[in-house]
């Protein structure tokens, strides 16, 4: 079996955070190897052909694109929720004074991915996921976490409805494309069957792929597959929604997205169901949920919105008002990015961390 990839945080820092120039074929590049990145013997190949380059061309673009820290890592996206794993948004609101004392606490578990502070008096929003098995379960990792980290008082905000899950950066267009609707394909996902080939397959080609011309092979030796059956394997499981794609992750300012806002809007709840699947279409827009609402927090639907400005953020969301007729909401925008990475599955970090707590 493979030796693990460790996930390492990427915290966002302004040395080397500024945008890089991109030509048309970068561009073009990672808009392809976001969205169209194949379950193929020679995947690069396959992008090649569509950008109308060479297979050589693509592969020494895409290792200077990973040096340049524009893509982040070419990995497979595993379903988290199809997984069993257990996930949530969380709002917390700590020490204003020394909100990177608690982000360091709460990042030190394995299951948040995402942790931003936000201009909010709940100033800490992270997501975070347990396995299906955990003992703690996510309520009382939650409450670990709150008291570790100070909070002195959190928001649980789980997914009610799921309308999109999909990072896919537009390159090419303006700010036009960002607020156009897209076709996508649905996004809710149910815990799924999955047995030990499935393990151990998440296992052997979770983390970087390598920039290489068969990057599925190295995992397919590991687990002493064909590469054939590997990637018939993948396709069983990207139809059993384990496995949602395999695609580029980029460095969103490098790569010129410099602001994200996340929209929060107060829908009548008798139109979620209408609204959220426009809402979700918006190619701008990242992640489409219905969360609960609270006395003080009438919002029900969460939009994420990505541009290379905040005007362009609130372009996009603009947009969104004008379609659906709902003008009642709220952005708030990131300005630290603490934590962010892709989740490692069935690595024993998520045992240990409880491990040593219970």
């Amino acid at each position: 079996m493979a030796e693990l990839t460790r996930a390492r945080p990427k915290v966002r820092s302004r040395a080397g955070g500024a945008a890089v120039p991109l030509d048309d074929l970068d561009r073009r590049l990672l808009n392809l190897l976001q969205g169209s990145f194949p379950l193929d013997p020679r995947p690069f190949a396959s992008v090649a052909a569509a950008a109308g380059v060479t297979e050589d061309e693509v592969l020494a673009r895409s290792g200077r694109l990973i040096e340049d820290r524009i893509i982040r890592q070419i990995t497979p996206i595993f379903d988290t929720r199809a997984l069993g794993y257990t996930s949530m948004l969380v709002a917390a609101k700590v020490d204003p004074e020394n909100p990177h004392r608690a982000a360091s606490v709460i990042n030190a578990h394995p299951g948040v991915s995402h942790n931003y502070l936000r201009n909010h008096e709940f100033n800490i929003w992270f997501t975070i996921a347990v396995e299906r098995d955990s003992r703690l379960g996510l309520d009382g990792t939650l409450d670990v976490l709150a008291e570790e980290a100070g909070a002195t008082s959190v928001r649980k905000l789980p997914t009610l409805k799921l309308f999109k899950i999909r990072m896919d950066l537009e390159m090419e267009g303006d700010t036009k494309a960002l607020t156009q609707a897209v076709a996508d394909e649905p996004a809710e996902t149910e815990p799924q069957p999955y047995d030990d080939l499935d393990v151990a397959v998440i296992r052997a080609l979770q983390g970087d792929m390598p920039v290489v011309p068969e990057p599925y092979a190295p995992a397919a030796d590991a687990l002493g597959l064909p590469q054939e059956r590997l990637l018939e394997h993948l396709e069983a499981m990207r139809e059993r929604r384990l496995l949602r794609r395999v695609a580029a992750i980029l460095y969103h300012r490098r790569a010129g997205f410099s602001a994200n806002g996340m929209g929060v809007w107060k829908v009548p709840e008798e139109r979620i169901m209408e609204l959220g699947p426009r809402m979700a279409a918006v190619r701008g827009i990242s992640h489409c949920y219905q969360r609960p609402t609270y006395q003080d927090w009438p919002y029900s639907v969460f939009t994420m919105a990505h541009g290379r400005s905040k005007e362009e953020c609130d372009a996009i969301l603009d947009s969104i008002a004008a379609d659906t007729g709902i003008e009642e909401r709220a952005t708030l925008y990131s300005s630290t990015e603490f934590k962010k990475i892709r989740l490692l599955y069935f690595t024993g970090d998520f045992e240990r961390w409880e491990s040593e707590r219970l």
